[in-house]
């Protein structure tokens, strides 16, 4: 079993930055690949940046450019920075660990809120 934890969420001002966390324990989270998950009210849950076991990432078109994820295997932690936020970026961000192509493991969920 894979228990993740997220945190970095919280109010931001249009353009600002957050930083993502999302630590994992239970298992070794280098193993996996891992997203960054969005859902906003009404809407359905999106993928926003994936990361692969040999660092490979891939983006939503939406947050190309302005979003990075990354990885700490030491720390086994996997990581958003988002810049240059939208308040159409408002949304509960989750984190998952991805086995055989499908998120298998979920956090709780760190809200996000962009607004002036």
């Amino acid at each position: 079993q894979v228990q993740l934890v997220e945190s970095g969420g919280g109010l931001v001002q249009p353009g600002g930055s957050l930083k993502l966390s999302c630590a994992a324990s239970g298992a070794v989270f280098s193993i996996y690949n891992a997203g960054w998950y969005r859902q906003a009210p009404g809407n359905q849950r999106e993928l926003v940046a994936v990361i692969g076991t040999g660092d490979n990432t891939n983006y939503a078109d939406s947050v190309k450019g302005r979003f990075t994820i990354s990885r700490d295997n030491a720390k086994n932690t996997i990581y958003l920075q988002m810049n240059s936020l939208k308040p159409e970026d408002t949304a509960v961000y989750y984190c998952s660990a991805i086995w055989r192509g499908s998120p298998s493991y979920w956090g709780q969920g760190t809200q996000v809120t962009v607004s002036s």
